[in-house]
């Protein structure tokens, strides 16, 4: 594997929360440096050396709603 892609949101209570896509991995943070460092962890946690994707990608999305 070489990346693995996390859709990053905003949570409901404040900070972040990142999901991998097609593999269940999950993490969530109060500041964007802290995500990065979560989401690294999780991911060499969840895979061993020889399997390890060697990028990963943060998608953020944001939702936002104005007036019409």
């Amino acid at each position: 594997m070489n990346e693995i892609i996390f859709i990053v949101e905003e949570a409901a209570e404040g900070g972040f929360i990142a999901k991998a896509v097609g593999t269940s991995i999950i993490t969530e943070a109060d500041d964007w440096a802290t995500l990065q460092n979560q989401v690294r962890d999780a991911v060499r946690c969840h895979f061993d050396a020889a399997n390890a994707p060697k990028i990963i990608r943060l998608h953020f999305i944001r939702e936002e709603t104005i007036a019409a």
